[in-house]
C-alpha cells in the first residue's frame, strides 16, 4: 500500500477547514472540558469521576467528530471523489482520521489537567488513551460511512456516546443486574479497570488484559471499516 504524505497532508488541512467552519460540531469539544472543570470543583476527584470524563471526551470528541466529517464529505459527495482519486485507502483513512487524532490527544489532555488528575503511571496510561483514540476513531468512521448527511450522522453517533461513553456506569449496577457485567469488556470499562489498577499494586496481567481488550475492539472495527469502505467505493 502506497502512502503519500502530501496527500495526508491535504486531506487533514481540509479536515481542518471544514471543522472549524461547523459550529455545531466544534463546539462538542467543550463538552468534556466543562465536565471536567465541574469535576474539579465538586471535588469528585476519583478514579471513576476522571476517567468518566475522558471516556466523554472520546465518545462526544473523537468518535462525534470523526462521524460527522466523514458524513459531511458523503453530504458533499466529495467521499466518492476521494475514493475514485489517486489517493490510497491508507492515504485517506489516516488523513480522514490524523486531525481527530491531534484534537483528542488536545482534549484529553486538557480534560485531565483540568479535572485535576494526576495518573499513578503516566506511561501506561498514556498507551491505553492511544489505543482507545484509535478505537473511537474507527468506531466513528464506521458511523459516518453510513450516514449520509451530518445531521444523520449525529443521530447514529448517540448510541455511540450512551454505550461507550457511559458504559463504565454499568459496572457500578452489576452486582444488582448481573448482566451488565458484560460492560465491563468495553474499551471504555476497561480503561477505568486499568487506571484504578495503576493507582495500586498491579500485576503484569492487570495491564495485558485491559490493553488487548481495547486493541482487539479497535482491530475489529478497523477491519470492519475496511470492508464497508472498500464496499462502498463499488456501490
Amino acid at each position: 500500500m502506497n502512502i503519500s504524505m502530501t496527500r495526508i497532508q491535504a486531506i487533514l488541512m481540509k479536515d481542518y477547514k471544514e471543522f472549524s467552519r461547523n459550529y455545531a460540531v466544534s463546539v462538542m469539544i467543550l463538552m468534556p472540558l466543562i465536565m471536567a472543570f465541574f469535576i474539579n470543583k465538586t471535588g469528585g476527584n476519583n478514579i471513576n469521576s476522571y476517567i468518566i470524563t475522558v471516556n466523554m471526551a472520546f465518545s462526544m470528541v473523537t468518535a462525534y467528530v470523526q462521524c460527522c466529517l466523514i458524513a459531511e464529505e458523503k453530504e458533499k459527495n466529495t467521499l466518492r471523489s476521494l475514493m475514485l482519486s489517486p489517493a490510497s485507502l491508507g492515504d485517506i483513512l489516516i488523513g480522514k482520521s490524523l486531525f481527530v487524532f491531534i484534537l483528542t490527544m488536545v482534549i484529553v489532555a486538557l480534560t485531565i489537567f483540568i479535572a485535576g488528575y494526576s495518573p499513578a503511571n503516566l506511561f501506561i496510561l498514556a498507551i491505553a488513551l492511544i489505543l482507545s483514540t484509535v478505537f473511537y476513531i474507527a468506531i466513528g468512521t464506521l458511523c459516518g460511512l453510513f450516514a449520509k448527511t451530518v445531521m444523520e450522522g449525529s443521530l447514529i453517533i448517540l448510541p455511540v456516546i450512551l454505550i461507550f461513553g457511559f458504559g463504565s456506569f454499568a459496572l457500578a449496577l452489576s452486582s444488582a443486574f448481573p448482566i451488565l457485567k458484560i460492560a465491563e469488556w468495553l474499551p471504555s470499562s476497561q480503561l477505568v479497570l486499568l487506571a484504578e489498577s495503576l493507582e495500586g499494586t498491579y500485576t503484569t496481567m492487570d495491564i495485558i488484559i485491559p490493553m488487548a481488550t481495547i486493541t482487539v475492539w479497535a482491530l475489529v472495527t478497523w477491519i470492519v471499516v475496511g470492508f464497508i469502505y472498500k464496499k462502498r467505493m463499488v456501490d
